[in-house]
């Protein structure tokens, strides 16, 4: 082992074969000169009975220069080491975090070292040896054994420690992982929402289930599909946008209460806050409708930001946020009113709206409708002000198609959105059951989508038919998984609480 410590490595191009580049030839060559010792690099039969925060749980008060003589088994990815003089230091990372360590070289075999030149950073091991601590107080296990369980044949780039680069970040998402903790914690965050907000619906007796990602009819939302070819049948089949229409197919069916965790696809553009393939917690209970919804949302939000971060009471982006309930209602043609400085209501012509929109400075395209007016205005000078959780509620009828008329005022529908730190995280309805009524939305949509929209929706006769079988009154929600991820871990960008986010193809010269 040259030096007193493992540098970090030159970068080597990813596009390099293994064979290519010095740096990992050396450790091609490595590998074969362990299998003609008899020794394989990538061993099975090795477990471990400790993990490094365990460690540092139970011993990270010790004094020190403190021997325990507790015997410990550890695994991990060695990520750097170092000599001084007789003694050889490590630092081993597993899934909870790094343990040093410690080994003197006559403890180590008759070559004084055992083995340790076969090792690189990245590699995998295995280690025995006792809890302890140095005469500078770290926590370390005392080597008297060490096994290579994987070799690492492509080092870590230089630039990796700390890696800063975030469209590199997203395409490698493993190499992130392994030098940036807090992507690590956020990827823990993200299992914890998800598996809250299912501990959520599940204790209040909703059933989980599954329904088709692949579909004759994408519906359930106004969005543009994904297309596809089933070879065997022969059809045009399309990704799902959404699981509303089957979920409430099981309302029908005697589910009264059903939710359904999952992926839906939306072919459309790609921004801070949205990605073609995203995750949505959807659910709808039989005899509730929208407030019954508001006041279920009161309830979930806040338990799961206080299951995973452990306050309701957080700062997102600099500013104070409080997720305790109650939250503020407000009807969507109240807010863009005041955005106009107009009254606006269901009522207001058109041609009016439109001028409004205009001398506001939004552009606004002749063919829209009052509902898509309005929502364009919400959007462009709205929604970013929402800061302290908002029902938006009230919506244009001609923008939700399978909402149910409000009870008192014509031309809006009982729906509500719910805004947060200036982003919808949830959209909710008072389901329409009304099967003629919903057949004659279904056909206006049909008429847009002849026109050229490709958002519209199609009309969906498996569907009516249900409905036409009776759905007693219903309250629906779905929740927007990720932007519930990026507001408990205080991210700005989308492809943070994503894995493995979709990003444009790299150049030929990247």
């Amino acid at each position: 082992m040259a030096g007193s410590e493992t540098p970090p490595e030159s970068d080597v191009p990813e596009g390099a074969g293994l064979a290519e580049h010095p740096l990992t030839s050396r450790r091609l060559d490595k590998v074969t000169r362990l299998r003609d010792r008899g020794v394989e690099p990538y061993p099975l039969g090795y477990d471990r009975d400790a993990a490094a925060a365990d460690l540092r749980e139970r011993y990270g008060s010790l004094d020190p220069d403190t021997r325990t003589g507790v015997e410990v088994r550890v695994a991990g990815r060695l990520m750097n080491t170092r000599r001084l003089g007789r003694l050889i230091f490590g630092v081993l990372q597993d899934h909870s975090g790094q343990i040093q360590l410690f080994a003197e070289a006559g403890g180590l075999g008759e070559d004084g070292l055992g083995g340790f030149e076969d090792l690189d950073q990245g590699d995998w091991i295995w280690a025995r040896g006792d809890v302890m601590t140095t005469r500078r107080g770290e926590l370390s296990v005392h080597l008297a054994e060490f096994v290579l369980l994987a070799k690492s044949l492509r080092p870590l780039p230089a630039k990796w420690h700390g890696l800063k680069d975030t469209e590199v970040r997203f395409r490698r998402r493993e190499l992130d992982l392994l030098v940036n903790p807090e992507s690590r914690r956020i990827a823990e965050a993200r299992a914890g929402v998800v598996s809250e907000l299912r501990r959520q619906f599940e204790d209040r007796g909703f059933v989980e289930v599954e329904t088709p990602v692949l579909q004759v009819q994408a519906g359930g939302a106004l969005a543009r599909p994904f297309e596809t070819y089933h070879n065997a049948l022969g059809l045009p089949m399309y990704l799902r946008i959404a699981t509303e229409l089957h979920l409430k197919r099981l309302v029908v069916g005697g589910m009264e209460r059903v939710f359904e965790l999952g992926r839906v696809f939306r072919n459309e553009g790609i921004d801070a806050k949205h990605n073609p393939e995203f995750t949505t917690l959807e659910a709808y209970q039989a005899l509730a409708d929208y407030h019954d919804i508001m006041r279920l949302m009161e309830e979930v939000i806040p338990a799961v930001a206080e299951r995973v971060i452990g306050t309701t009471q957080l700062t997102y982006q600099g500013r104070p946020l409080d997720l305790r309930p109650p939250y503020r209602r407000v009807p969507m043609l109240d807010l863009v009113s005041e955005a106009l400085g107009a009254a606006i209501t269901p009522s207001t012509p058109v041609t009016e709206l439109r001028a409004q929109a205009v001398a506001a400075g939004l552009q606004a395209d002749p063919d829209w409708g009052f509902g898509k007016l309005v929502e364009e205005v919400f959007d462009q000078r709205v929604e970013q002000q929402l800061w302290a959780p908002t029902f938006v509620i009230d919506h244009p009828v001609d923008i939700s198609p399978l909402a149910r008329q409000h009870r008192s005022v014509e031309g809006l529908v009982e729906r509500f959105e719910l805004y947060i730190a200036g982003a919808e995280c949830v959209d909710a309805f008072t389901e329409l059951n009304d099967p003629l009524d919903q057949r004659a939305r279904f056909e206006a949509q049909a008429v847009a989508r002849a026109a050229g929209d490709q958002t519209a929706h199609p009309v969906d006769e498996g569907f009516l038919q249900a409905l036409e079988l009776g759905m007693p009154p219903t309250g629906g929600l779905g929740i927007g998984v990720d932007r519930l991820v990026m507001l408990l871990t205080g991210q700005r960008n989308l492809r943070e609480v994503v894995l493995f986010p979709h990003l444009r193809p790299e150049s030929p010269s990247a």
